[in-house]
C-alpha cells in the first residue's frame, strides 16, 4: 500500500460524498419553495439506509468474488473488509469509496418523481433499489462481470450511475405519474441561487468521482482531474453559444444543467481519453441533452428535473463517445474508433441498451410490488399544500410569525401523524 494513495483516495471519498448534499441543493433549487425540503430530503436521506444496506450486503453483491452476473455473499456484513490492502489502498477505504457510488445514484432518481412521491415509497424504493439493481450492475462493470469480459469501458459510471439512475428515473415518472397541475401551470423553480450553488459543488466533489476512480495518486487521476475541468467548460461554452445562436436569453439554470451535462459526459471517459478529446465530447455532449430538454418540455412526460436529459442522454452520449475517443497512448488500455478499433463503439452501445434495459425493467417490478403494499403518490390535498408541511412537517421558509398549529388525529395515540395547519399573521383556524 501506498500513503500518498491512500490519502488521495481519503480525499476522493469525502469529494464524493459531499456530491450528495450538493445534488440536494441543486434539485431543491429547481422546485417550488412548497417541496424544497422534501426534495433535499429525497437526496440526503440516501445517507443514512442506502450507506448501511450497501454496508452490509450491496458492497458484497458487487465485488465480492461470484458469477457473470453477481458477487456473492463473502463480503456480507463486511466480513473479511478490513484494513488488508486492495489495490494499493486499504479494502475497507475502497468499499467506503465505493459506497459513496451507491448512495448518489439512487438519489439521481429522485428528480423525476419530486413534488409528488410519498416519502417513505421512496425511501423502501431506493433501500431495494440500491440491492436489486445499483449493485448487480456495478458488478457487471467494476467487479469482473461479463460487462467487464465483454471489453465495455466505463471509468466512473457513465453507465452504472448516470445511464443507470435515467433509465429508473424514466420509469418512476411515468409509474407514478405527472404532478396534477403539471402542464397547466408555470412551475417555476424557487430558488435558482440554491441550483447554481448545488452545480458548483457538484462540479468539486465530480474531481473526486472521476480523479478518484483511479484508485491511486498517479498519472491517471492527474488525466481524469483535467478532463473533469475541461469537459463541462466545454459544454458550458457550447450550451451559451446555443442560446445566444437560438436568440433566447442565457440563463442560470441552463448554465447550471449544462455544467451537470458535461461532468456526465467525461465521466465514463475520464481516464481514458486525452484532454483534447474531453473538450471535444464536452462540446458534443451538449446537443442531444440540450434539445431533449426543449422536447420533453412539450410532452406529457414529467420528468420533473429532467434526469433523463441530463443523466441519461448525457450517460449514454458519453458512454459511446469513449468508444470514438478512447486512447492507449493515454491510457495504457484500449483504443476507440478514432485508434483504430471501431469495435469499441459497438461495445459501448450494447452496454448502454444492456444497463437501460435491466434498470427500466427492475424499477417498474420494484415499483409495482411497492403499490401493492402502500401509496405510491401523495393525495391531490396534500399535494396542493406542499410536501415540506404534510410529509415532514416543516417548512422551508417560515411565513408571518412562523406560527404552525397541530391538531392531533382524533383515534391517534401521541406519537403518531398528525395533520398540520399553517397559521400565518395570526389568522384563525
Amino acid at each position: 500500500m501506498n500513503n500518498a494513495d491512500i490519502a488521495w483516495m481519503l480525499v476522493s471519498t469525502a469529494l464524493v460524498l459531499l456530491m450528495t448534499p450538493a445534488l440536494a441543493f441543486f434539485y431543491g433549487g429547481l422546485v417550488r419553495s412548497k417541496n424544497a425540503l422534501n426534495t433535499m430530503m429525497m437526496s440526503f436521506v440516501a445517507l443514512g439506509p442506502v450507506a448501511v444496506v450497501w454496508a452490509l450486503l450491496g458492497y458484497s453483491l458487487a465485488f465480492a468474488p461470484g458469477n457473470a452476473v453477481v458477487g456473492s455473499l463473502n463480503y456480507a456484513g463486511l466480513r473479511g473488509v478490513g484494513l488488508e490492502a486492495q489495490g494499493a489502498i486499504p479494502h475497507l477505504l475502497f468499499m467506503c469509496f465505493q459506497g459513496t457510488f451507491a448512495i448518489i445514484t439512487p438519489a439521481l432518481i429522485s428528480g423525476a418523481v419530486v413534488e409528488r412521491m410519498r416519502f417513505n415509497a421512496y425511501l423502501a424504493f431506493i433501500t431495494l433499489w440500491v440491492l436489486v439493481v445499483y449493485a448487480p450492475v456495478a458488478h457487471w462493470v467494476w467487479g469482473g462481470g461479463f460487462l467487464a469480459s465483454m471489453g465495455a469501458l466505463d471509468f466512473a459510471g457513465g453507465a452504472v450511475v448516470h445511464v443507470n439512475a435515467a433509465s429508473a428515473a424514466l420509469v418512476a415518472a411515468l409509474v407514478v405519474g405527472p404532478r396534477k397541475d403539471y402542464g397547466r401551470h408555470a412551475i417555476l423553480p424557487h430558488n435558482v441561487p440554491f441550483a447554481m450553488l448545488g452545480a458548483g459543488l457538484l462540479w468539486f466533489g465530480w474531481f473526486g468521482f472521476n480523479a478518484g476512480s483511479a484508485l491511486s495518486a498517479g498519472t491517471t487521476a492527474a488525466l481524469a482531474f483535467a478532463n473533469t475541468l475541461l469537459a463541462p467548460a466545454a459544454t458550458l461554452a457550447t450550451w451559451t453559444l446555443i442560446d445566444l445562436m437560438r436568440g433566447g436569453p442565457v440563463t442560470a439554470v441552463g448554465a447550471a444543467t449544462a455544467i451537470v451535462v458535461g461532468l456526465v459526459v467525461v465521466t465514463p471517459a475520464a481516464g481514458y481519453i486525452s484532454p483534447a478529446s474531453a473538450i471535444a465530447m464536452g462540446a458534443i455532449g451538449a446537443f442531444p441533452s440540450y434539445f431533449a430538454l426543449i422536447y420533453r418540455a412539450k410532452t406529457k412526460l414529467d420528468d420533473s428535473l429532467d434526469v433523463v436529459a441530463a443523466h441519461g442522454l448525457g450517460g449514454a452520449t458519453g458512454a459511446i463517445l469513449t468508444g470514438v475517443f478512447a486512447s492507449a497512448a493515454w491510457s495504457g488500455g484500449a483504443n476507440g474508433l478514432v485508434g483504430g478499433h471501431p469495435g469499441q463503439v459497438l461495445t459501448q452501445m450494447a452496454s448502454v441498451v444492456i444497463v437501460l434495459a435491466y434498470s427500466g425493467g427492475m424499477t417498474f417490478v420494484l415499483l409495482k410490488v411497492l403499490s401493492l403494499v402502500m401509496p405510491l403518490r401523495i393525495g391531490d390535498r396534500h399535494e396542493g399544500l406542499g410536501l415540506d408541511v404534510t410529509d415532514h412537517g416543516e417548512e422551508a421558509y417560515t411565513h408571518g410569525d412562523g406560527a404552525i398549529l397541530v391538531k392531533p388525529k382524533q383515534s391517534a395515540i401521541a406519537h403518531a401523524a398528525v395533520d398540520v395547519v399553517a397559521v400565518q399573521d395570526g389568522g384563525q383556524l
